[in-house]
This record gives C-alpha cells, sequence and structure tokens, in this order.
C-alpha cells in the first residue's frame, strides 16, 4: 500500500460514523485522541483497522466508529490504489 499523510487522506472521506461516547467514559469525565493505523482499500473500505495510542475506554467506540467509514479510492497513475494512514479520532466532552 501507498503511504499517505492524514492530512491528504481526510480529503477523500465521504462518508462517516460519529463515535459513540462509552458511557463510562462520560461519567469519568474521559477525554482524548484515538490513533487509529488503517488500510483503506481499493474501493475505499477500511481494511486492517488497528489502535495505535490514546485512552483505553474510547478506543473500541473509535475502532467502531471508523471501520464504517467510507473513503473515494485514491488514484495512483489513474488507478485506484491501497493506501495506509492513520485516523485520528477526537473525543471532547461538551
Amino acid at each position: 500500500p501507498v503511504r499517505l499523510p492524514t492530512s491528504l487522506v481526510e480529503g477523500l472521506l465521504i462518508q462517516t460514523t460519529v463515535p459513540i461516547y462509552p458511557p463510562v467514559a462520560v461519567a469519568s469525565h474521559t477525554e482524548g485522541t484515538v490513533v487509529l493505523q488503517a488500510t483503506i482499500s481499493r474501493s475505499g473500505t477500511i481494511e486492517n483497522l488497528r489502535v495505535v495510542g490514546g485512552p483505553i475506554m474510547l478506543q473500541q467506540a473509535a475502532l467502531n466508529a471508523v471501520q464504517n467509514w467510507r473513503y473515494r479510492p485514491y488514484l495512483l497513475n489513474g488507478d485506484p490504489v491501497e493506501v495506509e494512514t492513520t485516523v485520528n479520532v477526537i473525543f471532547k466532552l461538551q
């Protein structure tokens, strides 16, 4: 896969799912950014999603949300290619 920076891949994002804030994290006032490593397939779906870092209480919620995200395929010389990138999911209480 082609390695791309988060800032470039964000421009290809066409569908997101907002993460559900875990009640235990709300009760404990846990905020933070969960960093995920992802492979975006040639068709724009997420594959090989894994946690790189972030608050443990928020990691599963981030995985559940990002698993459903969809991207426009990244084209290299006119052909869609797999892309490796990081995804940052920010959890902030209102």
